[in-house]
């Protein structure tokens, strides 16, 4: 296989990695570096959402021990049964829509200008709930620290398992972002920072997986054996890249809020916005 195509690949993946569970979009930074690379087409929409599964498997990895013991304790553990429901109610509102509305979005906004009005539009969105929480939360009380209403996963109710999984249908929107959008919103509804970071890596497991597969599955006939070492490379780089995202976020939240990363956005989709009107870069569609 070609080496250039290869080393596109593994800057898919790196790109992929960093940028999936961060509240950046990784289906809008795909686009956009998909379209700098000059890496598009049939096969390249595929390649972006089946090397999700390099990221997902990082979360499995990182979080094995809780997620074996979900497994084994199903069939006796109420916290662990409450768990996996939990996350099964959140997946099915996206995979609902997703069948619904997903080739509908792909053939009007996957593109590079609706991306980066996505970028600037969530970035203010982050930068107003972040004000919100910071009144809500940042008063002390006698302990230290005002507690949100959901400090930990196992604090989930059904319902709020349902409204997130609802929140996270708004990354169908590419530039959105699906971390972004399960984070927010948690946060909205009374979750903690961290509460919130660590439920959106679980469901990211069903909601990646499920997505790569889906759309390896229903594009098979564009595929080919000869494209196995693209998707391998771009998998390999995906895992890794993401398992270090992980880590560092999970250490960052614990100290900081999200609103760098709204900034980010808003001038990110503001650079894409302005390079594709005055001609600075002719972004591929």
């Amino acid at each position: 296989m070609d080496l250039m195509l290869l080393a596109k690949a593994a800057i898919m993946g790196l790109v992929e990695g960093l940028t999936e569970f961060l509240p950046i979009s990784s289906t809008g930074h795909l686009i956009l570096a998909g379209s700098l690379l000059d890496f598009t087409g049939e096969t390249a929409k595929v390649f972006e959402i089946a090397i999700q599964t390099g990221a997902m498997l990082a979360v499995v990895w990182e979080y094995r021990q809780r997620l074996g013991r979900t497994v084994s304790g199903i069939g006796h553990d109420p916290v662990a049964r409450r768990f996996a429901l939990n996350v099964l109610i959140a997946f099915i509102p996206a995979v609902v829509l997703g069948l619904a509305f997903g080739k509908m979005v792909k053939a009007h906004l996957f593109h590079p200008v609706p991306v980066a009005t996505a970028f600037i539009v969530g970035g203010i969105i982050i930068l107003l709930v972040e004000r919100r929480h910071r009144r809500a939360f940042g008063e002390r009380d006698l302990e230290g620290v005002r507690r949100a209403r959901v400090e930990s996963v196992d604090d989930m109710t059904p319902l709020d398992a349902l409204k997130v999984g609802l929140v996270q249908c708004l990354a169908l929107i590419p530039g959105t972002s699906r971390s972004g959008s399960t984070i927010i919103g948690s946060m909205l509804f009374g979750f903690s920072r961290r509460c919130a970071t660590e439920f959106s890596f679980y469901l990211g497991i069903p909601t990646l997986v499920g997505a790569g597969a889906y759309s390896v599955l229903k594009q098979r006939d564009a595929l080919h054996w000869g494209d196995a070492p693209l998707f391998l490379v771009g998998s390999a780089f995906a895992f890794f890249s993401a398992l270090l995202c992980i880590r560092w976020l999970i250490r960052y939240v614990s100290t900081h809020d999200f609103t760098v990363f709204a900034w980010y956005r808003i001038v990110f989709g503001g650079l894409v916005l302005l390079t594709a009107w005055t001609g600075a870069v002719t972004w591929a569609e």
